[in-house]
């Protein structure tokens, strides 16, 4: 659609004149600021000031558009905020599978509409609980998670198409992945219908975590 500008030319024209003067009582006022320039993370500066002169000469139909459609700026669904509450979930799990099952319910019934699992050192980095090096680990800072049945039990009476996980899993994630599945389809849940994330940085619990075989 070419170049469409948001804002009418006098008012630009006007905005631009008026932004100069409030730079100029900027230096004379003597406000000093803390550093010579500031920058994110990615190394972008960030300016003093940011107006509609930034995005005059912007295409709002391909920068921004509307919810539900590309760009998708504004949001995936057409309704947004309108139709749902963003997802809540809280990060959560410990000692046993059972113990991390009746958590997950408590958490549900008081209104959290997503799931992240929680997982112990061992099941971090994919040891056995029964492997000497897990001693004292177990069920710690989150759930341990062995086997297929663990993750069965921890689901046990909560349906998993009607919730999303995040599990928060790095080298054994596709075995976590593989265990969440199959007890979604043992529950009946189409695939269609099993959602949620899991992680996949192999050098996450090396760099982050400290834990590591």
């Amino acid at each position: 659609m070419g170049d469409i500008s948001f804002f009418d030319s006098d008012f630009l024209n006007a905005l631009a004149k008026a932004l100069e003067q409030w730079k100029n009582n900027k230096i004379e006022s003597g406000y000093k600021d803390r550093k010579e320039s500031f920058a994110i993370e990615s190394g972008i500066i960030v300016k003093d000031l940011y107006t509609p002169l930034d995005i005059a000469h912007q295409n709002y139909f391909e920068k921004i558009g509307f919810p539900g459609e590309y760009p998708f700026t504004r949001g995936i669904h057409y309704n947004m905020y309108r139709g749902r509450v963003w997802t809540m979930r809280e990060f959560s799990g410990y000692g046993t599978p059972e113990d991390t099952n009746t958590r997950f319910k408590y958490l549900i019934s008081h209104g959290e509409t997503g799931l992240s699992i929680a997982f112990d050192y061992p099941t971090l980095i994919g040891i056995d609980p029964d492997d000497p090096r897990a001693f004292g680990e177990v069920g710690v800072v989150g759930v341990s998670v062995p086997t297929i049945e663990d993750m069965e039990i921890i689901f046990r009476d909560i349906y998993m198409g009607d919730v999303t996980t995040n599990m928060t899993i790095n080298p054994p994630a596709p075995v976590m992945l593989s265990f969440y599945v199959g007890v979604a389809r043992k529950q009946g849940v189409p695939d269609d219908k099993i959602g949620g994330t899991t992680q996949n940085d192999q050098l996450k619990e090396f760099i982050a975590q400290k834990s590591w075989v």
